[in-house]
């Protein structure tokens, strides 16, 4: 949930992220909406994937994507109650 909050509060943001090129690991800045949606796309295709599989649950990705609109719902939620200050 809290990457789906993420997602929807700062949606400019810019995040290090640990990028594998051959045996090195730089850390480069990356907008947080690219991290994000390559989190999601991967989650998703790997529940996707573990559709067809008997001997594994895949439930762990389900419970991702899950929590993951459950927070973009939330924050949305919370940020049209917010109080603005005068």
């Amino acid at each position: 949930g809290v990457l789906g909050a993420y997602f929807v509060m700062f949606p400019r943001a810019r995040v290090l992220a640990l990028i594998p090129i051959g045996f090195f690991l730089p850390m480069v800045e990356v907008p947080s909406i690219v991290f994000l949606f390559l989190w999601f796309i991967t989650n998703l295709l790997s529940g996707v994937a573990s559709l067809g599989v008997t001997a594994q649950g895949g439930v762990a990705w389900w419970a991702h994507i899950g929590g993951f609109i459950a927070g973009m719902l939330l924050a949305i939620v919370m940020r049209r109650g917010r109080i603005t200050s005068r």
